[in-house]
């Protein structure tokens, strides 16, 4: 297929070019150029859209979609601790079919939003995994699956640096062969042990970090040590929050991690302050987004990214490049994640959102990046591609 006449955001900078065309073989982009000889490939004229990658939600939690706003005067703890909260009493007591139903729904909503990846970190153990699988095994979605045992330790466990009993560690292998990697809740539901355990594991490792003011103080109160310090025991490929990071964690996380998944619109939703993502950026730390639990929030990137970029500039009052936000829902994400996504590139996944730009919001698209950032939401969305295939809408 031959894309003409379309304007896109190209490469790892995101370039804007205002008329291209665009040759997609498989699902691959194999040729940008201002002309293309169209061969036997379909042409399509795209003449008032704009091309940009698929969007990538890099955290979320899409089981907790049957239990949207419940508990919403609760304090974090009582909402969402993996051992007590409301939330895990939801996920246990819900027959899988109705978990499954509204799973479904929740993913369908982020592909009519232009997300074309999403990272879930999913609960319940190898048949939480299963359960996922089959929700999307008629979804034309990308997802990477970070499962997890259902093993948590004790405070006293921590201090005695207990590790994984064997019994548990037995589960973890049929575990990985069902999914991408493991997503862990926390450092404080597992002792050092534990965590240098799950480090050997061979594939994606991303863990829950300084997500609230409690959970970082009681790291220390436990082991003398911070949440970032110990969360590092697990080698992990990202942290997901950092709220509550400071700049001697950032320093240090950023030489040893591929990045950090930020949640603004959840930590806020939770009372629980905005990530800093200034000091994150002058700590050279890759950054990406999620939208996290949907107990607490909507698994909407153009909401998100809208949220981050005008809270961070209002609280610092100090001016962000729209363009830095919205590659850590594209560029930063496909980094993140080691992939060939999130870019509009020769040899790149074609996963793409196509953009009228002459929607009702947009028009005049003076500025592509803010446009995006700020104004662009699923009725801008003429369609979705992921892998050369439309997915979502029509040309």
């Amino acid at each position: 297929m031959i894309l003409k006449n379309i304007s896109i955001l190209y490469g790892n900078d995101l370039k804007f070019i205002e008329k291209t065309s665009v040759r997609i073989n498989g699902n691959t982009f194999q040729k940008i150029a201002s002309k293309i000889k169209p061969a036997k490939n379909k042409v399509v004229n795209c003449d008032g859209l704009l091309l940009i990658p698929g969007l990538i939600n890099s955290h979320t939690h899409i089981g907790d979609s049957i239990a949207k706003d419940v508990a919403l005067d609760k304090d974090p703890d009582s909402k969402i601790n993996p051992i007590f909260g409301i939330k895990q009493k939801i996920l246990r007591e819900t027959e899988p079919k109705k978990l499954a139903y509204f799973m479904r729904k929740t993913v369908k909503s982020m592909l009519k939003k232009g997300t074309t990846t999403f990272v879930d970190f999913r609960e319940g153990g190898l048949d939480g995994v299963l359960l996922i699988q089959k929700v999307l095994s008629n979804i034309p979605i990308r997802a990477i699956i970070l499962g997890r045992l259902e093993f948590y330790q004790s405070k006293n466990q921590i201090k005695k640096n207990t590790p994984i009993p064997k019994s548990y560690l037995n589960q973890l292998e049929p575990l990985l062969t069902n999914c991408d990697g493991i997503g862990i809740s926390g450092s404080n539901e597992n002792s050092d042990s534990a965590l240098k355990q799950l480090s050997k594991t061979k594939k994606i490792r991303a863990i829950h970090c300084a997500e609230t003011k409690q959970s970082y103080l009681k790291s220390k109160q436990t082991t003398r040590k911070t949440e970032p310090q110990r969360c590092l025991l697990l080698k992990p490929n990202f942290l997901v929050h950092m709220t509550y990071a400071s700049k001697s964690d950032l320093r240090l996380v950023s030489k040893k991690i591929s990045g950090i998944v930020v949640c603004p619109r959840a930590n806020a939703s939770l009372a629980e302050g905005i990530p800093d993502i200034e000091q994150m950026m002058k700590m050279n730390c890759n950054v990406a987004i999620g939208t996290d639990n949907l107990m607490i929030n909507s698994p909407d990137l153009f909401r998100e990214m809208d949220f981050l970029w005008k809270v961070t500039m209002g609280i610092y009052k100090k001016r962000v490049e729209p363009k830095k936000i919205l590659k850590m829902v594209t560029i930063n994400a496909g980094k993140l994640l080691g992939k060939k996504i999130g870019c509009i590139k020769e040899g790149y996944l074609a996963d793409a959102v196509f953009i009228k730009k002459n929607n009702l919001d947009l028009d005049p698209l003076q500025n592509p990046y803010a446009s995006i950032v700020h104004r662009a939401n699923e009725n801008s969305i003429k369609a979705v591609m992921i892998g050369g295939k439309i997915v979502h809408g029509k040309l």
